[in-house]
């Protein structure tokens, strides 16, 4: 059987599978119109990439169908797999389940099995990451799922039945309604790109780029280039423009050593990733705190790609001190002397603030953070802690100040700024099949409370037949 008519066949197998689990019950939820006429989705997910795309599966197999998802990017871009991310492979190990939820036949080894054989599922080490976004591509085919491409979630208000929202298509600025929303939005979703001061304030633009920006390597080419930072953005960094055609890359870390845990090997446990979010505050404070102080190392593949080069430099334990343009090349004085360069990298991270999202403006003010809600004990104050939004069981912002704001108890968080409230399963791989089906439920639940006196009213007016006897004895 050849490969294409395997994957056929896989997909015959889907579309069974789905029917013996019930994965497609009947739509119960009434529907609602909003201003003007205009529909309103129960929810709208922004994002399609691998979290949005599992949100909605999670929903459709619970019978709630109105549901879209909105992604900026365009169709076959989704997420960072194809654009910023520069990795070969998945850190994650191959057999970590995915948006899959429990469906063998949705898995990313029965697809990779179909398309490349099981032989060579046998021999993989990591996943590819073109690979990877392949398969996402394909989810979304086979899963049937309403997503609309090149849309970008400019704003969010209330109304009187949920939330409008704003946002700009290729048509132009659109008003699209829903009862709830889900922030599908990734590492970023709850803040942006972290760039050193020393950068920022001393560098024209156009001569730095961050690890979260897409870029042309094919500019690097013969040039000179310069990278901050030390985890596995940087060496991503190196080895893309070292392959490129660099000229030379140095790599530039303030710390001695490198990182050597991957802290969500630990948590990948089914208590910890349950139940994370039933501790108490204090207990979810000090997770956290250790949580983000064990820093990502690199992965040992890019690793010893970087240093395969000839041409590749590290210098550790040396942080930048000054950093100038001089005779139209950057200048950066380190500990360690002088260094020239035609471009510089940036593998510097993210930061978590809320005021950097431009959709949130309209409600940033109303939104409690955990430095609102949680005094730590003398000697475990974080500040960086305290900026992440303070998360009620549902995933949802809560109010700065109770009572005056209700509509953000719509607005749900699946991105990197619901880790310390909810624990890590919100923001890649390894926590996904503990974080959707209690997204899913959180959902579900609130789109049922709110529509109980409905369903009531059906019930009390239901009367279908099913038992008649068409012939009786007496």
């Amino acid at each position: 059987m050849t490969f294409c008519a395997q994957l056929t066949e896989l997909e015959r197998q889907i579309a069974a599978d789905l029917i013996r689990i019930e994965a497609a019950p009947r739509a119960w939820i009434p529907s609602r119109g909003g201003p003007e006429g205009a529909p309103v989705h129960d929810v709208v997910i922004i994002g399609a990439g691998l979290s949005g795309l599992s949100i909605a599966f999670g929903l459709k197999r619970q019978g709630v169908v109105n549901v879209l998802s909105l992604d900026a990017r365009p169709e076959g871009q989704e997420g960072p797999w194809l654009t910023c991310a520069r990795m070969d492979t998945l850190r994650s190990p191959k057999h970590l389940a995915g948006p899959d939820l429990g469906v063998p036949s949705l898995t990313y080894r029965a697809w990779h099995e179909a398309i490349h054989g099981a032989q060579s599922w046998d021999s993989l080490g990591k996943i590819g990451r073109a690979d990877w976004m392949d398969y996402l591509r394909w989810y979304r085919r086979v899963t049937g799922l309403a997503v609309r491409n090149e849309t970008t979630l400019t704003a969010i208000e209330p109304f009187s039945d949920g939330l409008a929202l704003s946002v700009e298509a290729p048509g132009g600025p659109e008003r699209i309604y829903a009862r709830k929303i889900v922030l599908a939005t990734g590492i970023e979703g709850a803040g942006g790109h972290a760039v050193p001061a020393i950068v920022s304030e001393n560098l024209p633009r156009e001569v730095w780029t961050h690890s979260g920006e897409t870029i042309d390597t094919s500019r690097l080419a013969g040039r000179d280039v310069g990278i901050l930072g030390s985890s596995s953005s940087a060496f991503d960094w190196a080895t893309a423009a070292l392959r490129a055609g660099a000229r030379s890359a140095t790599l530039f870390g303030r710390a001695t050593e490198f990182a050597r845990t991957e802290v969500l090997a630990w948590t990948n446990f089914p208590g910890f990733l349950s139940h994370f979010a039933d501790l108490d505050d204090l207990r979810r404070w000090r997770f956290m705190r250790r949580f983000f102080d064990i820093k990502t190392p690199p992965t040992t593949e890019m690793f010893n790609a970087a240093c395969a080069f000839p041409n590749f430099r590290l210098e550790l334990g040396c942080p930048p001190e000054r950093l100038g343009v001089e005779n139209g090349r950057i200048r950066l004085d380190t500990p360690r002397g002088r260094f020239d360069f035609d471009h510089l990298l940036l593998g510097t991270g993210y930061d978590i603030d809320l005021r950097r999202r431009p959709e949130l403006a309209n409600i940033v003010d109303d939104i409690a953070l955990w430095s609102d809600r949680f005094a730590a004990p003398e000697g475990e104050a974080d500040a960086s802690l305290g900026r992440y939004p303070y998360l009620g069981r549902a995933f949802e912002f809560t109010e700065k100040h109770p009572g005056t704001a209700p509509h953000l108890a719509s607005i749900h968080v699946f991105n990197n700024g619901a880790v310390p409230s909810l624990g890590p399963i919100c923001n890649g791989i390894t926590g996904l099949k503990y974080g959707v089906p209690r997204m899913v439920a959180a959902l579900t639940k609130g789109l049922f409370l709110d529509d109980a006196d409905r369903h009531y009213a059906e019930l009390m007016a239901y009367d279908e037949v099913h038992f008649s006897v068409s012939n009786t004895k007496t």
